[in-house]
């Protein structure tokens, strides 16, 4: 049976490809599963205190209510600072952790170095390694051809758009199957007649505890045709090295890179308004006044906690932000 590998988010999965294993997204595996609720339950059952993020302590659940995955790789530098602490607990129950650190400002030098010593943690020469970036190459340009269908043909939904970026960070664990269903998705898509919109929006932060609002969003008549952690998720950069490639990933970095990407497409996709999505006790909120400053269209910040629903409360403010930018 081929190893699994847990991750805590994307990272150059070519490491671990190439050392002959699978890549498992456990964001991924906590949201998508049915018993995310049970998952969340062993970690309070634990001791993690339920004022920490939903998506740390159902991480932590869904690795340990499962047998199948040893070896975590989790971001030491990056991501949440919450990991750190996830990390040493999965350690404590006997799980083996190894960090992984972006380099803050994108320098290729660092970037170089974390990578080789993954792959020396992996035992995987730089060769293979960069075979794996070009392997991976051909469902990616399947996800950047779904992209444009989304943002310039109209013919793909908010929560496609989502959920094809979304899955890029692991290909689902099956790289040819993941390829296959893209080209029967864009095949069935350029059937489509276009999709008539009220408005045009950037859905920016990390993915949703709530995948739901998409499709709320498109029922409102308000598309997502951008989202901006899950594009850079599948590495849409077209570059001819590893390197140069994952330099331009701005999610780890600082939070102005991020901004000048999002400003970026804002203006090329003709974006009416942003939704920021944030998690509740995630240090990211703090960003949220940075976006709202420097962003040139309306913002509307949404929370989530460790709900897996849209709740009441936020359907309401998404359906008044909607009819805001649709009279302006």
């Amino acid at each position: 049976m081929i190893e699994r590998v847990g991750i805590t988010t994307t990272i150059p999965q070519e490491v671990i490809w190439a050392a002959g294993k699978i890549p498992v997204d456990l964001n991924n595996l906590f949201l998508a599963s049915d018993e995310n609720d049970e998952f969340l339950a062993r970690a309070y059952r634990d001791g993690y205190p339920r004022t920490i993020c939903a998506w740390i302590a159902g991480i932590y659940g869904a690795v340990l209510e499962r047998d199948d995955i040893d070896t975590v790789v989790f971001v030491s530098q990056g991501d949440c600072s919450n990991t750190h602490a996830l990390a040493e607990t999965l350690e404590d129950r006997g799980i083996r952790v190894i960090p992984f650190a972006f380099p803050y400002d994108g320098n290729r030098h660092l970037l170089h170095a974390e990578i080789l010593n993954l792959a020396r943690i992996f035992e995987v020469p730089w060769n293979k390694v960069e075979e794996w970036f070009f392997r991976l190459d051909e469902p990616r340009r399947l996800v950047r051809r779904i992209d444009e269908m989304a943002h310039i043909e109209n013919k793909i939904t908010s929560i496609e758009n989502h959920l094809w970026h979304v899955s890029t960070s692991d290909f689902n664990g099956n790289i040819n199957e993941f390829s296959h269903e893209c080209r029967g998705l864009i095949r069935e898509a350029e059937l489509r007649p276009p999709i008539i919109d009220r408005l045009r929006l950037g859905y920016i932060g990390v993915p949703p505890i709530f995948p739901e609002i998409f499709t709320f969003l498109d029922d409102l008549g308000a598309r997502v045709v951008f989202t901006e952690v899950q594009r850079q998720f599948s590495i849409p950069f077209i570059e001819d090295d590893i390197l140069t490639a994952y330099a331009q990933y701005t999610y780890p970095t600082s939070v102005f890179r991020r901004i000048a990407d999002i400003y970026d497409k804002i203006k090329a996709r003709k974006l009416d308004g942003i939704i920021h999505y944030t998690q509740s006790f995630c240090f990211r909120q703090i960003e949220d006044l940075l976006f709202k400053k420097y962003l040139p269209v309306p913002v509307l910040t949404i929370e989530g906690e460790s709900q897996f629903e849209l709740d009441e409360r936020t359907r309401v403010r998404i359906e008044a932000f909607v009819e805001m930018l649709a009279q302006k």
